[in-house]
């Protein structure tokens, strides 16, 4: 009979680091399905399903991250307040001129799971419209194109 267990990590084993990545002429999907990755842990050997062993994340220049023009003006991000006529809609370029980080955290939140483990894993990630962010005391590495 063998004696040998599954791999279980603690949580007090789990190492997290800092990323960053510059959303600058980045196609919106693909940028938000790695940045998922990274906040779930999935590039972690040490990944768990009900453990938060995910990274930090910060996104730079979310102002100018790439959208063809005609998702621009037909994708529909739609919220109702629940009172009569409180239905509102607003197209993604208007939403991007508005607040371009909201754009990126909807996007990341869709792929994340719908459950308090993928809220605190949204926790993790900082949006910033320009190119400056007050982590620099975590001394974020950049998140390369083949890297998780």
């Amino acid at each position: 009979m063998s004696t040998v267990r599954t791999y279980s990590p603690r949580e007090s084993e789990i190492e997290r680091r800092w990323f960053v990545v510059d959303a600058a002429d980045q196609t919106l999907g693909r940028l938000a399905s790695r940045i998922a990755r990274v906040l779930e842990g999935k590039h972690k050997p040490t990944w768990a399903p009900n453990l938060d062993s995910g990274d930090h994340v910060i996104v730079l220049n979310a102002s100018r991250i790439h959208v063809t023009r005609d998702k621009r003006e037909t994708k529909l991000y739609i919220r109702h307040s629940g009172y009569p006529q409180g239905y509102r809609e607003e197209t993604l370029g208007h939403l991007l001129q508005r607040r371009p980080e909201e754009v990126i955290r909807r996007a990341v939140k869709g792929m994340l799971p719908r459950t308090t483990l993928g809220v605190q894993q949204l926790r993790k990630l900082k949006i910033y419209a320009g190119a400056d962010h007050p982590h620099q005391a975590q001394r974020p590495e950049p998140l390369g194109a083949d890297a998780p």
